[in-house]
């Protein structure tokens, strides 16, 4: 294997890009040898025994493919949180998450006519109040009044 390092300084030179980044063919090693002047060289990338390799880029392969999992929900564990609890997820987010929950509760409990409409208005001004933490908090407070005797589906 004969050292091609002054015709892979030629050649970066005229490619205009590193040392590192020029490919020689392996089948024609022997023939380019003789290549000595920046003719020669010349010639042999024109013929493409000689080429400038591309620039290599960070891979965001790995990235992307975590990007995928976070969206799923995975990687969300302790190790991985940073902030408290109330900036992850904020007061009002998290109001309305559960304002929705009880008022569908509500909504079903009138409609299959397990509670009356004047008992259903009286517990959504409670919940719109904040006095219920949960759908089950509220169930609990209806059971408790004597407003509710099954339990809902």
């Amino acid at each position: 294997m004969p050292d091609l390092s002054n015709q892979r300084r030629l050649a970066a030179s005229l490619l205009k890009c590193g040392e590192g980044r020029v490919w020689i063919d392996p089948a024609s090693q022997e023939d380019l040898a003789d290549a000595v002047t920046r003719s020669d060289v010349r010639g042999a990338i024109k013929a493409g025994v000689i080429r400038r390799k591309a620039i290599q880029g960070t891979s965001r392969v790995r990235a992307k493919r975590h990007a995928l999992e976070v969206a799923k929900g995975r990687h969300q564990g302790p190790g991985s949180r940073r902030g408290t609890p109330q900036s992850r997820v904020t007061k009002k987010v998290r109001w309305m998450r559960r304002i929705r929950a009880q008022r569908d509760l509500l909504a079903e409990l009138r409609k299959s006519k397990q509670i009356p409409p004047a008992i259903y208005r009286e517990f959504y001004r409670r919940a719109k109040g904040g006095m219920f933490r949960s759908r089950q908090h509220l169930l609990v407070n209806l059971r408790l009044a004597g407003h509710l005797k099954e339990a809902p589906a």
